[in-house]
C-alpha cells in the first residue's frame, strides 16, 4: 500500500475514535475545563513511563521543546473550546462545528508550511459553509452560543493542525504527544485562576466520570494523536482535516444511539450535515486528479520511527 494511501485509513481510523469523544464529552459531569485537564494530565502521566519518551526528552534541543509546547497550548485551548461548545450545546453540534477547520487552514497552512496556496482547497473549504449555516438553523436558539464557541475551537485546530504539519519531521510521535499535551495541562492549571467558575479544576471525578475518563485518555486520546502525527508525514493538514469532517457524522450516529440527540434538532441540520459529508468525499477526487497531472510531491521522509518498538 502506498504511504499516502495507508495514511489515509490510518487517519480514518482516528477519526472513527475521535467520534466518542464528543460522546464522552456529553457523558462526563465535569465542566469543560476539568475534563480537558484530567484528559491531558492522564495521557502525559502516561507517556511519562515509557523509557523511549524519556530517552527522546533528553536528546531533544530546547527550542524543539518549547515550539512544541507552544503547540500544546494551542491544543488546550482547542479541546477546552470543543467540550465547552458541547456543554453549552451537544454533542453533534460540537462536533459539527469543526468542519469549518479547513475554511481556515487554506489559509493558514500556506503561510505557516511555505506551500502555494491553492485556491481549490479554499474552494471545497468554503462549500462545508452552507452546511454549517443549515446546522446552524436546525438548533435551537438557546445552543447557539455554543455554536460560536465551536467555531473558535475550529481555528485553534486549524492552527495547531498546520503547525504540526511543518514540525512533524523534528521529533518521534510518542515523544512530541508527551510535550503538547504535558504543556497543555500546565497552562491549564495557570488559566484555571484566571476563568470565573472553574474551582474544581483539581477535585477527583467520580468513579463514573473517572472510567470514562479513562477511556477518553487512552483510547481516543494517546492512540488517534499519535498515529495522527505519523500520517501528517504523508497527508497536507488540510486533506486530513477533511478527513476529520466524517467526525461529525460519526458523532451524530453515535449520539442518536446513545444519547437520543435526533429529538433536539430539525431536518435543517441533518440536510448540513449532507453538504459537509459531501465536501469531504471531493477533497480526495480532486486530489488524486491532481496527483495525475503533476509530480507527485515529495515529503522526503522515512516511515515514523515505529509507533511501536
Amino acid at each position: 500500500m502506498q504511504p499516502v494511501n495507508q495514511a489515509r485509513l490510518q487517519i480514518h481510523f482516528c477519526v472513527l475514535l475521535w467520534g466518542f469523544t464528543a460522546i464522552l464529552g456529553k457523558l462526563i459531569t465535569l465542566p469543560a475545563l476539568p475534563l480537558v485537564w484530567w484528559r491531558m494530565l492522564l495521557v502525559a502521566a502516561a507517556l511519562l513511563l515509557v523509557p523511549r519518551v524519556r530517552r527522546n526528552l533528553r536528546a531533544m534541543p530546547w527550542r524543539l521543546i518549547g515550539a512544541y509546547a507552544g503547540i500544546g497550548v494551542l491544543v488546550s485551548l482547542h479541546w477546552l473550546t470543543f467540550y465547552a461548545a458541547i456543554k453549552l450545546s451537544n454533542a453533534s453540534v460540537g462536533a459539527t462545528c469543526i468542519a469549518l477547520g479547513p475554511v481556515f487552514l487554506a489559509f493558514i497552512e500556506p503561510w505557516l508550511t511555505r506551500r502555494k496556496f491553492d485556491p481549490r482547497e479554499l474552494l471545497i473549504g468554503a462549500a462545508v459553509v452552507p452546511g454549517v449555516v443549515m446546522v446552524v438553523g436546525g438548533v435551537p436558539v438557546d445552543m447557539r452560543i455554543g455554536i460560536a464557541v465551536g467555531v473558535l475551537s475550529a481555528l485553534f485546530v486549524a492552527l495547531f493542525g498546520s503547525l504540526n504539519k511543518r514540525m512533524v519531521e523534528s521529533g518521534d510521535p510518542l515523544t512530541v504527544t508527551f510535550i503538547e499535551l504535558g504543556t497543555g495541562a500546565v497552562f491549564l492549571t495557570l488559566l484555571a485562576p484566571l476563568l470565573p467558575h472553574q474551582g474544581a479544576l483539581f477535585v477527583l471525578p467520580s468513579l463514573h466520570d473517572a472510567l470514562l475518563l479513562l477511556v477518553l485518555a487512552f483510547g481516543c486520546t494517546l492512540l488517534p494523536f499519535s498515529l495522527a502525527l505519523v500520517a501528517l508525514r504523508h497527508m497536507s493538514a488540510f486533506g486530513t482535516q477533511m478527513v476529520t469532517n466524517l467526525e461529525p457524522v460519526y458523532a451524530i450516529v453515535l449520539a442518536i444511539v446513545l444519547l437520543g440527540e435526533q429529538h433536539e434538532l430539525d431536518h435543517w441540520f441533518y440536510l448540513g450535515v449532507v453538504v459537509i459529508l459531501a465536501a469531504v468525499f471531493v477533497h480526495p477526487l480532486l486530489h488524486r486528479r491532481r496527483r495525475a497531472t503533476t509530480q507527485p510531491e515529495l515529503l522526503g521522509t522515512t516511515e515514523s520511527h515505529n509507533m511501536v518498538e
